[in-house]
């Protein structure tokens, strides 16, 4: 196995016991960007020379005995949202070409102080308002979408560009193209991971978190990124300091919601068996399963697009007064739907937000976890507008995308996307888990859980 197949779990073992240095590994993750990114696009910017003076570094530091935990030494990508000082945060839009970070993000700074190895920023839907990415190409068929808004740091983790990666998640910008890539995902609690030094596309909707190729390292980055920054208004504090799930796959007694409602409406049949196999799976790891009812479904595409459009437009005001033009047409066309947005639209979508939260809240009284699909159809064909389904309903791509991933965001409940298998064209499939607030410990516990039950994943092909 190539340096860069390996997982972050894998890969800080080989480096704790000194059999490979993390020269060796960010070389050769450096050399598979440079062999799959003419086809794919997952990156804005490439800091291949930064990248290997702190590789350097960080063996450096290991000969020395100043070993700093599993993250020293591993290459990472960042969503191109997310400052690092003196690199260029562009979002991946002409309106911030220019910008240069002061500072590093809260983020950039805690991987940094781990010892992480910034490869480079991945790319984004501009300004993160998309759950496409048009830029980059699908790990798995470069001719399909690679989800969105964090499109960039999915496929460079699938494809082996990266060994993890954050992504953002507002509406489903981190789990969307997760699922579609076959990588992990996770969306931690809102507040739990400091967004300062993060551009924001809706305050009250953003979450930080990230992209890997397994849950169990999900769990490692969660453990080195949550914890308390009073810079972020919204911050939490972290209710512990590791999130690492135990090896025991067992799961008896845990209670897993299975939707009937919302969550298997309009889904495709190859993603709706997969999810169901998936959820067999728990059950015979030990899981009880229960049916549930999902709270004011009528609700959420409208509180969804309630609240992110006026946030959204309230950042980009003074840009979008003084130089429309250089937006992509989709972008600046919502930017400018939400200056006619209406004050009490807003005000409703906020009132609705608090009854979901409750519901959710009362639902979660009863089960431990609920599992669902993550997204309702594998990836779509790049410039493909609709989702046909078996009943003749239409649905836009992106709407179809957002509909299952939403209510995390609106709730600010932590989800979790695991991938549970490939549909006939090959295209991956994933299953979300949403927990309790400040329940990622139980997400990652079922999630590790399922994926010791299955074969080990292979990188997408990516060429």
């Amino acid at each position: 196995m190539r340096p860069y197949e390996l997982s972050l779990s894998a890969a800080a073992e080989e480096i704790r016991a000194r059999r490979l240095s993390p020269v060796e590994l960010t070389d050769s993750v450096l050399e598979r960007v440079a062999q799959v990114e003419p086809h794919l696009q997952a990156y804005v910017t490439v800091t291949a020379e930064h990248a290997r003076r702190a590789a350097r570094e960080t063996e450096d530091d290991i000969a020395a005995g100043r070993h700093r935990g599993p993250l020293h030494g591993i290459p990472m990508g960042l969503k191109d949202l997310i400052d690092v000082a003196g690199v260029a945060t562009s979002a991946s839009s002409r309106v911030r070409a220019d910008h240069r970070a002061k500072a590093d993000s809260t983020v950039a700074a805690r991987l940094s102080a781990a010892g992480a190895v910034l490869v480079g920023k991945t790319h984004t839907h501009e300004f993160a308002y998309g759950l496409t990415t048009p830029q980059t190409g699908n790990a798995w068929d470069a001719g399909r979408v690679a989800g969105g808004s964090s499109g960039g740091s999915a496929v460079a983790v699938a494809a082996g560009g990266a060994t993890f990666a954050l992504g953002t998640d507002t509406g489903g910008s981190i789990r969307v193209p997760a699922a579609l890539n076959g990588v992990v995902g996770l969306k931690p609690t809102y507040g739990l991971v400091p967004r300062h030094g993060v551009t924001s596309l809706s305050w009250s909707l953003d979450h930080v978190g990230p992209i890997t190729r397994t849950v169990a390292d999900a769990a490692l980055v969660l453990t080195a990124l949550a914890g308390h920054d009073p810079r972020d208004p919204a911050s939490l504090t972290a209710p512990g300091t590791d999130y690492r799930p135990d090896a025991d796959p067992d799961l008896t007694g845990l209670r897993v919601g299975v939707p009937r409602t919302y969550f298997f409406d309009h889904v495709d049949p190859e993603v709706e068996a997969a999810v169901r196999h998936a959820i067999d799976r728990l059950r015979e790891l030990g899981a009880v399963l229960v049916d549930v009812e999902i709270p004011m479904t009528r609700y959420i595409q409208a509180t969804q697009w309630g609240l992110m459009v006026p946030e959204a437009t309230a950042y980009h005001e003074r840009t979008l007064r003084t130089v429309p033009e250089l937006y992509q047409d989709d972008v600046r066309i919502l930017l400018e739907a939400g200056e006619l947005m209406p004050a009490g639209d807003y005000l409703r979508a906020q009132r609705a937000r608090t009854l979901m939260r409750q519901e959710w809240t009362r639902m979660l009284r009863d089960v431990d976890l609920v599992v669902a699909p993550t997204v309702p159809a594998t990836a779509a064909k790049a410039g493909q507008e609709t989702i046909t389904w078996a009943d003749g309903t239409a649905e836009g791509v992106s709407d179809a995308y957002v509909r299952l991933s939403s209510p995390a965001d609106i709730t600010g409940l932590p989800s979790l996307s695991v991938p549970v298998g490939h549909d006939t064209a090959g295209l991956p499939i994933g299953m979300q888990l949403l927990g309790r607030p400040l329940g990622e410990s139980v997400l990652l516990r079922a999630g590790h859980a399922y994926e010791r039950t299955q074969p080990a994943r292979e990188l997408a092909p990516a060429v």
